[in-house]
């Protein structure tokens, strides 16, 4: 028995034959397994998109939201339950286009949850529109006269606005996305794990030309130097860095900030504050 079945589900997958998604799929069970994780330990959260669809095909906890509201939902699911691992999984599309806003707020926050987010650079679910990472002159369905604006580097502004685990995979290498996920999950505060997915369906190129263009980071690479890192994230022309680009001292978290007097517990299993620790805790937000 693969030890992986404890994950499975009954849902009919609805993704391509072929697609790359099986591949994160399959690593990401793996590093749950790797963490000793139960599928009640587990909460996912997405939007909409190819990538949403990820919670549909695993046994555990999931919410599916919004078009680019996964991560407030996924706060707010960890600051009510912080014992749960709350993992969001999204596309550059969901993530970085109608949800931008938020990831670069969380980055502010550094909440304690992952967010995975699978790069295909279009809007794959939609037909193959350009997206925040779409790349100047690539012709699209709705850009038949190619790309005019620069992509979007997320992974570069993470690192500015002092992410503390900043990595970049390849759903062709499930072993390597594999070892990052596990390290990022473990990660306290908010950990960004971006997945080449290269769309076989809309794309223009096969999974081997994009495997040839990714190269591992070096055995003496330090993702514990900022400056470093931050020339590594924005490499993203022929030749593409994968692997762990920044790993920091761990922040102070947000649930850190506003949960010192009620400790880690669930909301729920929370007995009622008393009127003077109430009026303890409401006095620090009074305005005078």
């Amino acid at each position: 028995m693969d030890r992986t079945d404890v994950f499975r589900n009954d849902a009919e997958v609805q993704w391509c034959p072929g697609c790359p998604n099986y591949g994160i799929l399959k690593a990401f069970k793996m590093a749950l397994i790797t963490l000793g994780l139960k599928p009640q330990d587990i909460c996912l959260v997405s939007g909409i998109g190819q990538a949403a669809k990820f919670p549909h095909y695993l046994k555990c906890n999931f919410f599916n939201g919004l078009h680019g509201r996964a991560i407030p939902s996924a706060l707010g699911i960890h600051a009510v339950n912080p014992r749960l691992t709350t993992i969001v999984t999204t596309g550059e599309g969901d993530g970085y286009g109608e949800g931008g806003n938020h990831f670069i707020h969380a980055l502010r926050r550094n909440p304690d949850i992952t967010v995975v987010v699978h790069n295909n650079e279009f809007y794959a679910l939609t037909k193959a529109q350009a997206s925040p990472t779409t790349r100047i002159g690539e012709k699209r369905s709705l850009q038949p006269h190619g790309v005019e604006i620069g992509p979007l580097n997320m992974l570069a502004i993470a690192i500015l606005h002092e992410c503390t685990f900043v990595a970049r995979g390849f759903a062709g290498d499930i072993d390597h996305l594999k070892a990052i996920l596990v390290k990022a999950i473990k990660h306290p505060g908010l950990a960004c794990v971006e997945v080449l997915q290269p769309c076989i369906t809309w794309g223009r190129h096969p999974l081997s030309w994009h495997k040839e263009r990714v190269d591992k980071l070096e055995d003496d690479y330090d993702p514990g130097n900022r400056d470093a890192a931050l020339k590594k994230a924005m490499k993203i022309s022929d030749r593409i860095p994968i692997g762990i680009i920044y790993q920091g001292t761990p922040r102070v978290t947000y649930a850190d900030r506003f949960r010192r007097e009620i400790n880690d517990k669930p909301f729920a299993e929370l007995k009622p504050l008393s009127q003077e620790k109430m009026t303890a805790f409401l006095s620090r937000y009074k305005i005078d």
